[in-house]
């Protein structure tokens, strides 16, 4: 199974409040201006998604999983996403 949609937004939202200011994810950061900020508001419940948001979100996530060069594992949280494959 894939990671939900709820969660996508949790890991995605975590990354934006936490580490926009990265000089190592600055690349990905600006390249996901828009997945990354809307999945902060989603997960506050600031919006509610529509299908372009969901698309949106999808996106930015499966280029994280690229970035990180791991494949979709049902996440919970950006920690478990940032420390698979290290045990």
């Amino acid at each position: 199974m894939a990671t939900t949609f709820s969660n996508k937004c949790l890991i995605l939202s975590d990354l934006w409040m936490n580490y926009r200011d990265d000089e190592n994810l600055e690349d990905f950061i600006e390249y996901n201006d828009m997945g990354l900020p809307l999945a902060y508001f989603i997960n506050s419940e600031i919006v509610t998604p529509k299908d372009q948001a969901t698309m949106f979100v999808d996106e930015t996530f499966n280029l994280l999983l690229a970035a990180l060069d791991v494949e979709d594992q049902e996440f919970e949280s950006l920690n478990q996403l940032m420390s698979y494959g290290q045990d």
